[in-house]
């Protein structure tokens, strides 16, 4: 009896070993088969699917972010603000459109300070190569809606700056990755993390429509999230810094809830916070029109609405 239990027992410990490296064995196949698909992309495929990751968190979306600014030096070997910063509140509402639903349309408002709320910026973008996105402003002060530069006009000599931030409209783009040469560089560290450094230089027809020469591309390998952006003018000399940070994973994709553009000729920097990141939410089509910046009644009313979703 003795040695039956005991056997029994070996023939267990033999099961749940074997079921314990048929396991690990999965696992490990999972991992390789990732990483053999991670080792395959080429640099455009890795941006097309950044880009994705950063559409589906912009689709039907309702934010609210703080905005600040201010004149950076260097201490103790770290970036600070050499001045009190200035500080604004923002709501931001986006929603993605088109058979690919790639292209976007947002209403941003300025809700703190008193003296600039209301001010509001309304874009669309366009995934469309050769398609002007368009931007309005609108400007409580003087109670009207401006065009403002898109950042991918040639009319335009340099696009405009977000609400006066180091951020400029051209900065804030996403798609139109058929307009750049992108080359897969390198695989390095950034951050701690494994990325891809990627070059993006535009095509000839692009060129007439950026102050960019170049665009260099720190894509974290596991989440595809852009981690540090490098900006190069006319002579190869880098004049902006995007850094991201806190990456978090929201409604199952990875973002970035803080980027920081720094100015590297200036020594200006703004960072933008996501406070909040709200998918999935109802948005009437009519609030993403130049309605929304010039009748405050209606942006009021449809933005309660809109709030009341969060709840």
């Amino acid at each position: 009896m003795i040695a039956f239990a005991a056997t029994h027992r070996t023939v267990l410990n033999r099961l749940m070993m074997n079921r314990i490296l048929t396991t690990a064995a999965v696992f490990y196949c999972l991992i390789a088969a990732n990483t053999s698909l991670a080792q395959s992309l080429t640099g455009r495929e890795i941006m097309e699917r950044t880009d994705d990751n950063q559409r589906s968190i912009s689709d039907s979306s309702f934010n609210r972010m703080q905005l600040s600014t201010c004149r950076f030096g260097i201490k103790d070997v770290k970036i600070t603000c050499a001045e009190r910063p200035r500080v604004k509140a923002l709501e931001s509402v986006g929603k993605n459109y088109g058979p690919n639903r790639r292209d976007t349309k947002s209403v941003t408002i300025v809700l703190e300070p008193a003296a600039e709320r209301g001010i509001g910026m309304l874009s669309y973008s366009y995934d469309e190569s050769g398609r002007d996105n368009e931007t309005w402003l609108y400007l409580s002060a003087l109670g009207r809606v401006k065009r403002i530069a898109s950042g991918n006009s040639e009319d335009d000599s340099e696009p405009a700056s977000v609400f006066g931030s180091e951020f400029t409209t051209e900065d804030t783009e996403t798609g139109k990755l058929e307009e750049y040469e992108i080359t897969l560089l390198e695989e390095t560290i950034e951050s701690g993390r494994d990325v891809w450094k990627i070059e993006m230089v535009p095509n000839k027809e692009r060129a007439r429509k950026t102050r960019y020469s170049k665009v260099i591309q720190y894509i974290d390998k596991e989440r595809f999230v852009s981690l540090r952006t490098e900006m190069y003018d006319q002579y190869a000399k880098e004049i902006k810094r995007l850094m991201a940070s806190r990456v978090e994973l929201v409604n199952g994709a990875w973002t970035a809830r803080s980027l920081t553009m720094m100015n590297l000729v200036t020594n200006r920097l703004s960072n933008m916070a996501f406070l909040e990141i709200h998918t999935g939410i109802e948005i009437d089509d009519n609030f993403l029109t130049q309605r929304t910046l010039e009748d405050v009644a209606f942006r009021e009313t449809e933005l309660e609405k809109l709030r009341n979703q969060l709840q």
